[in-house]
């Protein structure tokens, strides 16, 4: 951690390896848009010797270069991975999307971790710290997962340390104490513009100064100006690491006076940040042109080395045994049965399918069988993501690094590796050896809540939007495909704009669809606002046999949920028994199709009481078509009126946003049924709110709430539409008979 030997193997050329689970450490770097996370893998990589110079890879392929999307989307938009070897251990950097829109890459890049960096800006308000990155420390916290928090930006005008650690330790830590600095930056002389730029580091256990500003890494003892600074911080550090000690004298011999050797400090931090109850702070910044070494990367690089988990320490998921056998005691096991996981699925151009696999027993190898299970990430998925199975062999096995994909000859339990044309294996599928199927327990995906309605663009592209969907949604665990039987629309369900934005963009990009996205439809209903009668009269003659059907009903509205219901009230045989049942398909077929805007009819009783027939001309195709034209003739004698679905949404926001998410909400005709705590400074809010109204939900929340919101829908009922917006949607379809 910057007290021990830092040598390392440089990895430029080659890719990094691992012979056993105890040299590899994988680290999910996490935190929001803007924090600079990308930029902290570049100056690691650099740092060892993974790339030649700052953002560059040995064949000019930069670090983060990797999509074209990204580039246009200015964003990064997947999990990445960037493999580096430092002091003998082979390191595992997982860049995840800061967006709030691709958290799904992110969940993918903790299930594949054993521990993560937290990346903070110091320019960014505390807000945004404090929103959905928060909510991702305490998905870590739950599953015990170890943390560091590494501070960037720090070579900005009118920024602070010592009070983004102050943020840091109110919004992520329980105890203020488990979340302290190991390093205090080293600023140089103020510029004419009042800024001092960052310099280098003070190390707090070791009492040095680390300085970078000749461009590689030089230690120094502190001048005498620092010493009272350096004194309390140092102070506060040890009692945190004595608090979180196994050894309960330290803290008497630290009380009495007695002096703890730094050894055993670094020793009992080590062990505390690996079993995720500290969260040492660090600071980092990219390296100056020229320079081999970014400043605070070498202790970073440390930390993660001598601080954070090996697979070795880390639970395994939970796995199920397929077809009746035992369940087996699965270890971190390189000599173990195999089980892997795709955590990510992608396309390249060139070689096609590409599979980012984790595996946590065993040893995969390329040109093997393997069983491949899968059951979908989220049950609302379950529609376009069945379960399946298949045994596939495994091609080509690399390690990626940028544009790069250098090969490897197997991937030990604990470590990663991209796999090649690994059949129709989708993202979350477990792999496993053919004589021992087994299904690791999913990881949580959140439900798209934002609709995109699309349209093929051509003839040429209906053509193929069918397999560019499937392929689409096979990659990205977040994104569902729903076929509208109502709407007749073909809707992508997605986390956001920017979600909808990669979507369409990969599908005209990678699988050469173009698409025209249109307004989202909600399926409305029609129903009867008061009793009405029809009489359907189908009479034809035009040579030979003619058409003779007529009936007589009465129509009743019903109350909601009743559907359709039909009774036949004949008397006298007016209708022959063989043709009521015509009567029904044609009433029924015609409510299908709606009686007055185009929207199906329901929650009417309809009564056959009367009707005639001819005994040559009369049929059952005649007495269908007089069913529904007594339907229709019904609905033009009274008022139709027009149901909306209504949903009921959970809303967890903090505290404090209860009170403009209700607000809202109410603007929204929303309904408020209740609230509940759930959680410290955090509370549920349950309403009612019809479907027109939260198209855009997901949106507006994230907004309303900085990010730190959350909801959830589920569909409750039909209910009437307020008259005037009624009329207005009429109109509307009247003006636009298309979109009805």
């Amino acid at each position: 951690m910057g007290d021990k030997a830092h040598a390392h193997t440089g990895a430029a050329g080659r890719a990094a390896t691992a012979d056993q689970p105890s040299s590899v450490r994988n680290v999910v770097l996490v935190g929001h848009s803007g924090s600079g996370k990308t930029t902290l893998v570049e100056a690691l990589a650099l740092t060892a010797g993974a790339v030649n110079r700052a953002g560059r890879v040995e064949d000019g392929a930069t670090v983060s270069d990797y999509d074209e999307i990204e580039h246009r989307q200015q964003r990064s938009v997947q999990l990445s991975l960037v493999p580096v070897e430092w002091g003998g251990y082979k390191i595992n950097l997982l860049d995840t999307p800061g967006y709030a829109d691709f958290v799904g890459e992110l969940r993918a890049g903790l299930r594949a971790a054993d521990a993560a960096l937290f990346v903070v800006s110091a320019a960014q308000e505390a807000d945004a710290v404090a929103g959905a990155t928060r909510a991702v420390w305490e998905e870590c916290a739950a599953v015990g997962m170890p943390r560091a928090i590494v501070v960037t930006h720090l070579d900005t005008a009118r920024t602070s340390f010592d009070e983004m650690t102050r943020i840091c330790g109110e919004i992520f830590g329980d105890d203020p104490d488990a979340v302290l600095p190991l390093y205090l930056p080293v600023h140089g002389p103020e510029g004419p513009d009042g800024h001092a730029p960052l310099t280098g580091l003070t190390g707090l256990l070791t009492q040095r100064i680390f300085d970078y500003s000749s461009g590689d890494r030089q230690e120094n003892p502190p001048a005498d100006a620092q010493r009272t600074t350096l004194r309390e911080a140092r102070n506060r550090l040890i009692e945190g690491i004595i608090a979180e000690s196994e050894d309960e004298t330290l803290m008497d011999r630290y009380l009495g006076g007695g002096e703890i050797d730094i050894k055993t400090l670094i020793d009992d931090l080590e062990r505390a940040v690996a079993r995720g109850t500290f969260h040492p702070v660090l600071t980092a910044a990219p390296a100056a042109e020229g320079a081999r070494q970014g400043i605070g990367t070498v202790e970073l690089l440390d930390l993660i080395t001598g601080g954070f988990p090996t697979p070795l320490e880390r639970p395994l998921p939970e796995v199920t045994p397929l077809h009746g056998a035992p369940r087996p005691v699965l270890t971190c096991d390189p000599r173990g049965p195999l089980v892997a996981e795709v955590v990510k699925t992608a396309s390249d151009p060139y070689v096609g399918r590409v599979s980012l696999v984790r595996v946590f027993s065993g040893t995969l190898r390329p040109d093997e069988s393997v069983h491949v299970f899968g059951h979908g990430l989220n049950d609302p998925c379950h529609e376009t993501r069945p379960f399946h199975e298949a045994e596939v062999r495994v091609g080509a096995l690399s390690s990626p690094f940028g544009k790069q994909q250098r090969p490897l000859t197997a991937c030990i339990a604990g470590d990663l590796a991209c796999v090649a044309k690994l059949g129709s294996a989708e993202t979350g599928d477990t792999l496993s050896a053919k004589d021992q199927p087994l299904l690791m327990d999913p990881w949580t995906t959140p439900d798209p809540l934002l609709p995109l309605a699309i349209e093929a663009h051509s003839k040429a592209d209906e053509d193929k939007l069918s397999q560019g969907l499937s392929r689409l949604v096979a990659e990205d665990p977040t994104m569902r495909l729903e076929q509208n039987q109502d709407t007749h629309q073909v809707v992508l369900w997605c986390l956001g704009e920017a979600h909808q934005d990669v979507a369409l963009d990969r599908l005209r990009s990678r699988y050469g669809v173009q698409v025209d996205a249109v307004p989202h439809k909600v399926s409305l209903r029609e129903t009867f606002a008061g009793p009405s009668t029809g009489r359907g009269r189908h009479v034809k003659q035009s040579g030979g046999h003619g058409q003779y059907a007529i009936c007589e009903i009465d129509v009743e509205p019903l109350p909601p949920g009743s559907g359709i219901e039909f009774v036949d009230k004949v008397v006298g045989g007016a209708v022959p028994r063989q043709f009521i049942l015509s009567v029904e398909k044609g009433v029924r077929a015609q409510a299908a199709r709606g009686v007055a805007a185009g929207h199906p009819l329901v929650d009417v009783r309809i009564t056959l009481r009367d009707g005639k027939s001819h005994s040559v001309d009369s049929s059952d195709a005649a007495f269908q078509t007089a069913g529904a034209l007594a339907l229709r003739e019904a609905a033009a004698d009274t008022r139709i009126q027009l149901l909306e679905p209504v949903v009921e949404i959970q809303v967890l926001v903090p505290d404090d946003y209860v009170g403009p998410v209700m607000s809202d909400l109410s603007g929204r005709r929303g309904r408020v049924i209740g609230t509940e705590q759930s959680g410290p400074g955090r509370t549920l809010v349950r309403a009612e709110v019809p479907e027109l109204e939260i198209g855009r939900y997901a949106i507006d929340l994230r907004s309303l709430s900085h990010g730190a919101g959350r909801f959830d829908r589920a569909y409750a009922r039909h209910e009437a539409m307020p008259p005037q917006l009624a009329e207005r949607i009429r109109e509307q379809q009247e003006n636009n008979p298309n979109d009805a």
